[in-house]
């Protein structure tokens, strides 16, 4: 690839996506850093992108499957929060053309996937959206998490789609660096030395050279607490598809802040 294309291409981004609706309700200061980096983020792309294309820790599927309904609707996949949080409008297009080009690289690379038309995009897309891109103008094309797919699989995704990102196509994986519902919002939680840890692992795994990350974060299961942070591994793994789709380019924790004890973070590659 050229030096020119090099600088021209988008990033890649991970962007950890809240606890619900939490930023479009009363919850005191605690979310406040968390939507000011989500603001920024576009700021801190080299051009408008033409299209972006997500992975959420919020759509599982059992096969691969490329969400590309032109108009895709919301999934209001939270429970218990006040009743004008599921009266959020997001009216972002989609992009069937983009989605039937994500189809043709899956399949060239030899993965069993297919289009979706009906699928909406769930919370974990549209909650940091409405942030980062607020004029709802991007078209967005969410893809699945297979469950059968493990971090050396979804590191594997990623790299059959880097190559939209020098189509001036957005990747982004959105999840979140902890994600144990049994301990995450709970109104009297506490500092979590266990978050902290394996934040600061994943860090350092993120920031290593592209080979090292490579077989660090395929090894996450084995990095301090990670299974106390993860019990399972959907809002983590969306990490791994950013980290492929970065290829060698570097990758740095770009936003870091404890919410509710929790340590959480967002990345970016490129």
């Amino acid at each position: 690839m050229s030096q020119e294309n090099q600088e021209n291409r988008q990033p890649v981004l991970f962007l950890p996506h809240g606890g619900g609706p939490c930023f479009f309700m009363e919850w005191g200061n605690t979310w406040n850093r968390m939507a000011a980096y989500l603001r920024f983020v576009s700021e801190t792309l080299p051009r408008r992108p033409d299209a972006i294309v997500v992975m959420s820790g919020h759509w599982e599927t059992d096969e691969m499957r490329v969400g590309s309904a032109p108009h895709p609707t919301l999934i209001y996949d939270y429970y218990g929060f006040p009743p004008h949080t599921y009266q959020l409008e997001y009216p972002v297009p989609g992009a069937p053309d983009v989605a039937a080009k994500v189809l043709g690289l899956l399949r060239d690379a030899g993965v069993a996937c297919a289009t979706d038309p009906a699928r909406g995009l769930d919370h974990g897309v549209f909650i940091p959206f409405m942030l980062a891109f607020p004029d709802a103008s991007i078209p967005v094309v969410e893809i699945s998490l297979p469950r059968t797919m493990d971090a050396a699989d979804v590191l594997q995704l990623g790299q059959v789609l880097k190559p939209l990102r020098s189509e001036n196509i957005l990747l982004v994986g959105t999840g979140m660096t902890y994600h144990n519902m049994r301990y995450l919002m709970r109104p009297d939680a506490v500092s979590d030395a266990r978050s902290v840890a394996f934040d600061n692992w994943l860090q350092s795994a993120v920031e290593a050279p592209s080979d090292l990350r490579r077989s660090r974060l395929m090894d996450w299961e084995h990095a301090p607490f990670a299974r106390d942070c993860h019990p399972q591994p959907e809002h983590l793994l969306p990490l791994m598809f950013a980290a492929g789709a970065a290829g060698t380019d570097a990758g740095h924790r770009d936003y870091s802040d404890v919410i509710m004890g929790k340590a959480l973070s967002g990345f970016r590659f490129g």
